[in-house]
């Protein structure tokens, strides 16, 4: 059965502790937007799919309830940072399964200062689900005094580095690009524009990564309102958009074969979601106009590149650099400024890669606009690990 997309709705990410909200006045405020774009009430939600990392159990109903009680099954959603696109692939199931003509997939977060730990140091090391991961790192590289999920990834750029020759300049070149894109963004956390060489000069927080090269904690929601095919016809729903092909992956063996950072923190299985994204919609990033991708740092983004298969491995450096990713490039790559200059609500992060496809497909992007955009696609990864490649087009 086909699926759609009826309205999106988000706020503006921030850092955390920047309004004196709490997560359930940012779910409400994305959960009506989504609702008033698809012109529904939440009346006419059969189930919502809630997403969040960091709040206590049950906080999927406490967000919901500010939209309505009326009973309605309430899910929550927890897989790390996808934790946001595995809410929309739940509602996007519940759908084409015949389960519910009308889900929201809901998703928020609201987030401490400081960096991110990974329960990978003192007592939690045994205990942590990504204790495999970091033990693939430790193995090879040994375990420094920086934070830990920077740490992972920055030992993955300088496998990258190593193996392909890519530059600490083509890095830089990723968020570059990304702050320059978040400018023009009016929900981005940061809208500051930054050279490479002022990417590069920014304070190191594992080398070769800079503070510039790394996404931020963040306050802030997203929502999707899903919809069956039957369910936009019957209320004449305008603007709707089919999710014409979306998978989740999770590791392989092939993510530890290698003892490679590299393959640990995803690249293998976002390449097998998106294989599996691109069959079901008949689809391949050849026919792609705009991607949202998790560039959670700079890295991310070059890894990605080449398990869409927008470049071969080793290229992805060369091909930012190329301003092939840009405006007036093949393919504009995280228009909303990303990760790193958009923000990283957990939750949220997943959704709001939704909306900002979806408002490029129905040409609702302001100055940032894709011109004539017609298929999207966003990826959502979450270390430990799980990853989701969504693929839409305009209806």
């Amino acid at each position: 059965m086909k699926t759609y997309v009826a309205g999106v709705g988000m706020t503006r990410f921030e850092k955390p502790e920047t309004r004196d909200l709490q997560y359930w006045d940012m779910a409400r405020e994305a959960g009506a937007a989504a609702l008033a774009d698809a012109g529904i009430g939440y009346g006419e939600v059969a189930q919502v799919a809630a997403g969040y990392c960091f709040q206590a159990s049950t906080a999927g109903q406490r967000a919901a309830y500010e939209l309505g009680l009326t009973g309605v099954p309430v899910l929550n959603v927890n897989n790390n940072c996808a934790t946001g696109a595995s809410a929309l692939l739940l509602a996007r199931q519940w759908v084409a399964g015949g389960i519910a003509d009308c889900v929201l997939a809901l998703g928020f977060e609201k987030m401490k200062r400081g960096a991110l730990g990974a329960g990978a140091e003192g007592d939690g090391f045994a205990t942590s689900p990504v204790a495999r991961h970091y033990g693939v790192m430790a193995a090879r590289h040994g375990f420094e005094r920086t934070p830990p999920t920077a740490q992972i990834f920055g030992n993955a750029a300088r496998e990258h580095m190593e193996r392909y020759g890519t530059s600490a300049a083509q890095l830089a070149a990723v968020a570059a690009k990304n702050h320059r894109h978040s400018a023009d963004n009016p929900n981005a956390q940061f809208r500051d524009v930054y050279s490479v060489a002022e990417v590069l000069a920014s304070r190191e927080v594992h080398r070769p990564l800079t503070k510039l090269q790394c996404s931020p904690t963040s306050d802030g929601a997203a929502a999707v309102v899903v919809v069956s095919e039957r369910f936009a016809a019957e209320r004449g729903l305008r603007g709707t958009v089919e999710i014409a092909g979306q998978a989740m992956a999770t590791d392989t063996e092939e993510s530890f074969a290698s003892g490679s950072c590299v393959d640990v923190v995803g690249r293998p299985m976002s390449r097998a979601a998106a294989r599996a994204a691109y069959e079901e919609s008949g689809l391949g990033i050849e026919d792609v106009d705009v991607v949202e991708l998790h560039d959670c740092f700079s890295i991310n983004e070059l890894l990605t590149y080449e398990a869409l298969g927008m470049c071969a491995d080793g290229e992805s450096g060369k091909l930012v650099e190329s301003g092939a990713t840009t405006h007036g490039g093949r393919w504009v790559v995280n228009p909303s400024g990303g990760l790193i200059s958009k923000g990283h609500p957990l939750g949220a992060t997943g959704l709001a890669q939704v909306a900002e496809v979806v408002w490029h497909l129905r040409g609702e992007a302001g100055p940032r606009q894709v011109p004539g955009a017609r298929v999207g696609l966003t990826h959502n990864v979450g270390l430990g690990g799980a990853a989701v490649v969504t693929v839409l087009r305009r209806g």
